[in-house]
């Protein structure tokens, strides 16, 4: 077992099947262009196998699937396929929502039984601006047929001072209505918001956020795993809402995530630039490719922040959220 001097050891895995999207969020890309596949992307098949070696050597009981945008990507059937096989206690997928009717034989047919959808905004023009691609219509019914399909649910949004902060309560009632878990993300200071103003400019914090609420609807602390990235709140006969706090709240400490990019590098942190590639270990035979790979991770454990998110100019799409 891998365990840093804060006691930290990988559990939650988070997969990039691709860079590509297709949105271009005004918070994740400065010019307006989708985002397209890494150089040297893994396939599929390959995926898996990195995957099935980091749940030998480091102990990981978690997965969940990232892009850019999952949905989007060609490999996503043959590796939501495999999944089953590596016998994890919980898989799940963020996606921005836009494939979800076009992949749902895919995504049904699959383990994966729980979904976080990105969706920072009800209003139909402004979701286009925040976006710059895809319709809010094509969203809300691929999060009903989820939903219907017995899936459970959140919805991730991205509060924008200058964009969308007026949609924090009416984004929430929609959730309760729906026995929906709302999880509100401050925004991170990466890739452009890093060098410019963006960033400043833009952040709204847990207490802008919790203060909102309060004028609507009263509510209380909730319990949340100890590795969690939420600070939980109940609303009394509602349901409950998470903010994750990356400024405001910092939870590095007892964070347990690593990621997997798409062309085969690990990161230990979204708050460090370092990255480890274990693509040369894949083809290796398992005995060989175990203790290489140990030596990998406790590098990338080592690549944590003691305390806090520092901000880094890498673009969060191109490593998984």
């Amino acid at each position: 077992m891998i365990v840093d001097k804060q006691g930290r050891q990988f559990r939650n895995l988070r997969v990039s099947l691709t860079a590509a999207c297709n949105y271009a969020c005004t918070y994740c890309v400065p010019n307006g262009q989708r985002l397209q596949p890494a150089a040297h992307e893994l396939g599929g098949d390959e995926l898996l196998k990195a995957v099935a070696l980091l749940v030998s050597a480091g102990g990981i009981n978690k997965l969940r699937i990232t892009g850019g945008e999952p949905l989007l990507s060609p490999k996503f059937d043959v590796f939501a396929a495999g999944l089953a096989d590596l016998k994890l206690d919980d898989i799940a997928i963020t996606t921005n929502g836009q494939l979800i009717e076009r992949k749902r034989e895919a995504l049904l047919g699959s383990a994966i039984k729980r979904a976080n959808i990105s969706l920072d905004t009800l209003d139909a023009q402004r979701f286009s601006e925040i976006a710059r691609g895809g319709d809010l219509a094509t969203v809300l019914r691929g999060i009903d047929l989820l939903q219907d399909a017995g899936w459970k649910l959140k919805v991730n949004m991205v509060p924008l001072r200058s964009a969308n902060a007026d949609q924090i309560v009416p984004l929430l009632e929609y959730c309760m209505e729906r026995d929906i878990e709302l999880r509100y993300i401050e925004l991170m200071n990466m890739g452009h918001l890093r060098t410019g103003n963006g960033f400043a400019k833009d952040f709204f914090g847990m207490e802008d956020i919790l203060q909102l609420i309060g004028k609507s609807y009263e509510y209380s602390r909730a319990d949340a795993p100890f590795d969690s990235t939420s600070v939980r709140y109940k609303v009394p006969g509602h349901g409950h809402f998470g903010i994750i706090a990356n400024e405001s709240a910092p939870f590095c400490s007892t964070c347990t995530r690593l990621r997997l990019a798409s062309n085969g590098d690990i990161y230990g942190c979204l708050s460090n630039s370092n990255h480890h590639s274990m693509k040369h270990l894949i083809e290796l035979p398992e005995h060989e490719a175990l203790p290489q790979l140990q030596a990998l991770l406790g590098n990338a454990l080592q690549d944590k922040q003691d305390l806090s998110f520092r901000g880094e100019v890498t673009v969060m799409k191109f490593i998984g959220g």
